[in-house]
């Protein structure tokens, strides 16, 4: 089961909010993709949050671009900016990307992001969304959401 951005603020809207501002905060981000041989590829990446969507945009025939039409599987880890203090968390979305050919969808797009052109332009359909932090200098606690799941909290020392 998947879902875009938009249901995930219906269902849990305090961690989504807490999540777009961890994304908000820096950015560059780090996404994950899958090689043709299967093995793990890391690269730099801005998101946007438009419109109940998550948005990735890349370069024309970058390799993660390339990655994700042929195997749209992706995880998302926002940059945890300078130091340990991780203020907010550390936050990540995992999900499919399904590129986006509409010419219509894609000008929409171009009117509020102003990419360099010509790009690839993904859209997202979520199957988790992790926030990690430290509570009380003593707790690791994380929050884990999956589609048609209500929120789940972990803590251990």
């Amino acid at each position: 089961m998947t879902e875009n951005w938009a249901t995930f603020v219906t269902a849990e809207p305090d961690l989504a909010a807490l999540v777009e501002e961890r994304f908000g905060a820096f950015t560059h981000h780090v996404l994950a993709t899958l090689r043709r041989d299967g093995s793990p590829r890391t690269s730099g990446l801005e998101v946007r949050f438009l419109h109940g969507e998550l948005w990735l945009g890349m370069m024309p025939d970058s390799l993660k671009a390339l990655d994700l039409r042929r195997d749209p599987r992706f995880a998302l880890q926002a940059n945890p900016g300078e130091g340990t203090g991780m203020g907010g968390g550390d936050v990540r979305i995992s999900g499919r990307a399904i590129e986006v050919e509409d010419p219509a969808v894609k000008s929409g797009y171009v009117k509020e992001v102003e990419p360099p052109e010509p790009f690839h332009l993904f859209r997202t359909e979520l199957t988790e969304v992790v926030r990690t932090y430290v509570e009380d200098d003593t707790y690791l606690v994380a929050q884990v959401w999956k589609p048609g799941e209500p929120v789940r909290t972990l803590k251990r020392t």
